[in-house]
């Protein structure tokens, strides 16, 4: 049981629409970890108190998260096509669950820390294959569909982290926010055990580039840390040059390795496709404009005295009109636009919405209805531009490509909080009107990117019938 995927039931494998039982099982892991990425800045005061200490201290609660989280995604990708993705998805929800508890035991900050690394360990076997385990148990001509529902999940959990954490950590205390997560775990263990379907199509690793996941986790950690230092982290000019310069040197030695090797940690062959390629520029830009509302909205209308809880409410508008589009849009659009030409209406929705906030005032009446529309756009272009991606990479490296499309989610979600966090900074006051339309200008500038990525785009790319054509055939036998 340990070191073997274990088959579904008869019962349930026989099932027409057993498919849709895998996939609902992947979404509690979307759910689960969008909701702890907006919980977890809830607990920022309750923690200052508790262990006496400052801001810049606690922030690494959420740092150390997401450094590890990004660094991972790639390497377990690659582990899960050689060792089955069921089996690292379930020990995925057992570490992420287990160190859950452990969080909210932690006696210490540091301690904390240290247990949110192995949490974003447990996250990173989840989300590393919670895209290639929906790509390859749903049908192909349900892909879209299922991918739509996944990101609505993760809308779910991104819209109730704000009124789900505010609820605890006002009367539980800020350890609840991480014992949440157990009993939703626990659940999920027992439901992926039976539901989730076999790892079929694989890769053999002979062995792993250890090598490769030093130089990755170096180059990303010292990206990520230089944008978070100029965001007005008080670290010297030198610093952050220093940091960029280290972020260039490990990204050229991760590719330089990668080309060298011959048990590469990333298959560069992916990304020769164009189809991946410029999916992946459009996965980044995408969840950088998911991301940056979270951030600008919440600073701009407190900033104006607006009280905390009803600035989330406000920020709920983004991910229900998101998980709204996400799995109506199909019902919606014409089923004869292909998912190119989905992500270019989605682009041009959110740069029509997002073009708004350089004109309106910064009041709740006019900011409902933008996130709404911008959320309406994200939910057309996400889960079409995923189906683009995964459409392209053959099921033997479904893994590695799930886990690349969730390592950009990632870095797209660093980059939405830290470069808007740099434009409210530079404009020197958070409630201005010029802070709040260079954040704007940033988030534009990003859908701009996700339109050309999506217009550049093949029609139709080569390998994705050949990479998916015997995955409808092995989806009955899983």
């Amino acid at each position: 049981m340990l070191v073997a995927e274990r088959p579904r039931p008869e019962r349930i494998r026989s099932r027409p629409n057993a498919w849709w039982l895998a996939v609902g099982t992947v979404c509690f892991g979307a759910f689960m970890g969008q909701l702890d990425a907006s919980i977890v800045t809830l607990t920022y005061g309750g923690l200052r108190s508790e262990f006496h200490t400052s801001l810049a201290a606690v922030e690494w609660v959420s740092l150390a998260y997401l450094l590890t989280l990004v660094a991972l995604l790639v390497p377990v990708g690659r582990l899960s096509d050689a060792h089955g993705r069921k089996l690292l998805y379930l020990y995925g929800f057992a570490v992420f669950t287990l160190a859950s508890a452990a969080c909210g035991l932690a006696p210490s900050l540091l301690a904390l820390v240290a247990f949110r690394v192995v949490q974003a360990a447990g996250a990173a076997m989840m989300q590393a294959n919670s895209v290639a385990l929906v790509t390859t148990s749903a049908p192909r001509r349900r892909m879209r569909s299922a991918l739509g529902v996944q990101a609505a999940a993760q809308a779910l959990g991104l819209a109730l982290g704000p009124t789900v954490g505010g609820t605890l950590v006002s009367t539980l205390g800020w350890r609840w926010v991480f014992g949440v997560n157990v009993p939703i775990g626990v659940i999920a263990l027992a439901g992926g055990h039976y539901l989730l379907p076999r790892t079929r199509a694989r890769t053999r690793v002979a062995r792993f580039d250890w090598a490769g996941l030093v130089l990755l986790a170096g180059a990303t950690t010292s990206a990520l840390m230089a944008v978070s230092a100029a965001s007005g982290l008080g670290v010297p000019g030198w610093g952050v040059g220093v940091l960029l310069f280290m972020a260039a040197v490990g990204g050229w030695g991760f590719v330089h390795r990668q080309q060298r090797t011959k048990t590469p940690l990333l298959d560069l062959d992916l990304l020769k496709v164009r189809a991946v390629r410029l999916g992946l520029v459009g996965a980044l830009n995408g969840y950088l404009v998911l991301f940056g509302p979270l951030v600008l909205v919440p600073v701009v209308l407190t900033a104006r005295g607006t009280p905390e809880l009803t600035a989330g409410l406000v920020l709920t508008a983004l991910p229900t009109g998101f998980a709204l589009s996400a799995t109506g849009g199909d019902r919606l659009l014409p089923r004869r636009l292909a998912d190119r030409g989905r992500c270019m209406a989605g682009s041009v929705v959110l740069m029509f919405a997002l073009a708004a906030l350089l004109v309106v005032p910064l009041t709740m009446v006019w900011l409902l209805p933008v996130l709404a529309l911008t959320g309406l756009g994200l939910g057309m272009f996400t889960p079409a531009n995923n189906a683009v991606i995964m459409s392209a990479i053959p099921a033997r490296s479904s893994g590695t490509g799930g886990g690349l499309v969730n390592m950009t989610r990632g870095l797209g979600t660093a980059l939405g909080v830290a470069l808007v966090t740099l434009a409210l900074h530079l404009a020197g006051s958070a409630g201005t009107q010029a802070g709040a339309r260079s954040a704007a200008a940033i988030l534009i500038a990003a859908s701009a990117f996700a339109l050309a990525s999506a217009w550049l785009s093949p029609r139709t790319d080569p390998r994705a019938s050949q990479a998916h054509a015997t995955e409808d055939a092995e989806g009955s036998r899983r």
